[in-house]
Formats: C-alpha cells, structure tokens, sequence
C-alpha cells in the first residue's frame, strides 16, 4: 500500500513540475560569440587585457595574409 501511495506521489509530483518547465520561454542569453567576447575583453581595464587586442590583431593580420596568399592561386587550396 505504501508503494502505491508513494507512486502516486511521486507521479503528481513529476505531472506538475513538468507542466511548469514546457511553459516557461527558453532564453539563450550566450549569444555573442567568442571574437566578440574577446574584443571586449580587451577594451576593459583588466590585466592581460592588453594581451588580448594584440592577439586579436595579430589574428587579423594573419587572415587578411592568408586571404591575399588564396586570392593570388585564384582561391583554390
């Protein structure tokens, strides 16, 4: 008998809770994505923050290189 009751329980219990979850919205609130992070990063007066934008530029250097190198082979690799 106590098995039946704590069954019953427990099934109310799991019936109400998961009514409440499918009707609440979902939020993504990460959407911003990590070069984004980064680039603010580096305008914040934080230690290594200037470790950061130099990264971030030496990153940029390196793709507008590599862009050029593909554009002389006409884009193919």
């Amino acid at each position: 008998m106590k098995r039946i009751l704590c069954a019953g329980a427990l099934m109310l219990i799991l019936g109400c809770t998961r009514g409440e979850t499918e009707s609440r919205p979902t939020i993504d609130r990460d959407t911003l994505t990590r070069r984004q992070k980064d680039s603010i990063t580096a305008t914040l007066p934080l230690p290594g923050a200037k470790g950061v934008g130099a990264a971030l530029r030496a990153t940029d250097r390196a793709r507008e290189r590599a862009d050029r190198h593909d554009s002389l082979l006409g884009g193919r690799r």
